[in-house]
């Protein structure tokens, strides 16, 4: 009888270490960043021959989509084109560029190569930094800011 209740005893044991072993894992890491396109098809956007385009993939539902439509619309200039893509008006093109979230902003040249992506509302300086770096590169302090890869 003995040795049953120092078996017991042990098993007990066992698993008490073994659940507070578990309890003592880090969580397991989240996805640490959005997917954002790498190439994007000129004639799915408005202002097709400007040389430069900044897109946001935005959704009438998100607070933060204005902010950054607000900004890149400053951007607009004769060789910059500005469009928003709000899911509710084209959902078709959110799912083809597989836009995991909103707002999500690139800038493409007229290839339609992304040289910069933000997922979230860039900072206006940010943003203005990307499109300079993109439009001439070596002109930012910040060489890789945006970068999509």
């Amino acid at each position: 009888m003995e040795r049953l209740v120092l078996a017991l005893v042990l098993i007990v044991a066992a698993a008490a270490v073994a659940a507070w072993l578990r309890r003592q894992r880090p969580e397991p890491p989240t996805q640490s960043h959005y997917q954002v396109p790498t190439q994007l098809d000129r004639d799915d956007f408005d202002d097709g021959d400007r040389p430069w385009l900044v897109v946001v993939f935005s959704s009438t539902t998100c607070a933060t989509c204005a902010e950054a439509v607000a900004k890149a619309e400053v951007a607009a200039c004769g060789d910059v084109a500005v469009q928003d893509v709000s899911y509710q008006a084209r959902a078709d093109l959110h799912r083809r560029y597989a836009i995991e979230a909103a707002p999500t902003t690139v800038v493409a040249d007229r290839d339609g190569v992304v040289h910069a992506a933000f997922v979230g509302a860039p900072s206006a300086t940010d943003l203005w930094a990307a499109i300079a770096e993109a439009r001439a590169p070596g002109s930012s302090p910040e060489p890789g800011l945006g970068s999509p890869a």
